[in-house]
């Protein structure tokens, strides 16, 4: 695996993530370390010792480089072509509907909107989710059914109710403009333009969208003063009493799994995917939690407004059913405690560099 270095980008250094069990039968990947036990009550910060709130905060450090598989290798002109592509809205059918489109920089790269808006101006099934930080992801879309960014870069063009465009005319149309020819020529030396190709460069563009440096990982790095305490309260209970870290763990705050969490909605997620496991029915990827702030509405259906429904809905607003993730369970949350929860995701915001309109080859 290749890995990029993050100082050639205006965006900061980023981090990793484990492989997870790709059912997602497993509930996290791995159970809260030691460190937390007898801190499930903590309140604040300063209940927690210096060397156990180290410790967490070191579950959620961003390493240095962002990774490439091998079979895909970054390179500046692959980069540059992928983002073309990217906001080029010759990739739909109708020409009018980009990747972009839907993965908007200003709302961190979703679209603001309960469910997304495909073909035809129709409503789609889910919400739109965010390609941020995707360079750490495992498996892809809200039911997981891509197992690569390569194999999930042309399933929206390929989407008869998304951007409803046949692969084989896009790449006739797209052979017919010399710029993109000569860049694919460039990016892939004997190969050239073709669906492959053609994933590969998307792919390449979307490991490098990663989040800037935000508050919390300032404290993170050493600086008491980067967040609130209440922030820093909140902090201890999103990986103690509240249990939040059970699925949002790494740097990115997902563990790349699948769980029903008790949204009242029919949509039977992964359970589609694997009608013979019970346990995957209702069950949805983790998304994570980078610049959640500006991610407004959250869920797969869009359904949950603001930040204090989503912790509302974790205390006690969901739906017990058998397949509900054994880590979602009544919590005994304080309104202290739900303010500062929301306080530290507050925190996981960051100032993003903006994102240049590239000039589209003709």
């Amino acid at each position: 695996m290749t890995l990029f270095d993050m100082s050639r980008r205006p965006c900061a250094p980023a981090g990793g993530a484990a492989r997870r069990w790709l059912l997602g039968l497993a509930a996290a990947a791995a159970a809260l370390p030691a460190l937390f036990v007898g801190y499930s009550q903590a309140n604040t910060a300063s209940d927690t010792q210096p060397a156990d709130l180290a410790a967490m905060q070191e579950l959620y450090r961003r390493p240095d480089a962002i990774p490439f598989p091998p079979d895909n290798p970054f390179s500046d002109v692959k980069m540059e072509l992928g983002r073309q592509l990217f906001f080029d809205p010759r990739l739909s059918g109708s020409n009018i509907i980009s990747c972009g489109t839907c993965h908007n920089p200003s709302f961190a790269w979703e679209d603001g909107m309960p469910v997304g808006i495909g073909h035809g101006t129709k409503p789609l099934g889910r919400h739109t989710p965010t390609v941020l930080n995707l360079a750490w992801g495992e498996l892809f879309f809200w039911d997981g059914r891509a197992e690569s960014l390569e194999a999930q870069a042309l399933g929206p063009v390929k989407s008869d109710v998304e951007m409803h465009q046949s692969v084989e005319e896009l790449l006739v149309e797209l052979g017919g403009i010399d710029g993109y020819v000569e860049q694919f020529n460039e990016a892939f030396p004997g190969e050239g333009l073709n669906e492959r190709t053609l994933a590969a460069a998307i792919a390449t563009f979307e490991r490098t969208i990663v989040s800037n440096l935000a508050p919390f990982d300032r404290w993170v790095a050493g600086d008491p003063a980067a967040i609130s305490d209440s922030a820093q309260r909140g902090f201890v209970i999103f990986n103690t009493k509240a249990n939040c870290a059970a699925c949002h763990s790494s740097w990115t705050f997902t563990d790349s799994s699948f769980h029903d969490i008790g949204l009242a909605s029919d949509d039977p997620g992964r359970g589609k995917l694997f009608p013979d496991v019970p346990e995957l029915a209702h069950s949805f990827k983790t998304p994570g939690l980078r610049n959640i702030v500006e991610r407004a509405p959250y869920m797969h259906d869009g359904s949950l407004a603001t930040l204090r429904q989503v912790i509302d809905h974790y205390a006690s607003n969901f739906v017990g059913r058998p397949t509900l993730s054994a880590d979602i369970f009544a919590l005994e949350l304080s309104e202290q405690d739900k303010q500062d929860l929301e306080a530290f995701l507050r925190t996981l915001s960051s100032n993003d560099d903006p994102q240049p309109l590239p000039i589209l080859p003709n």
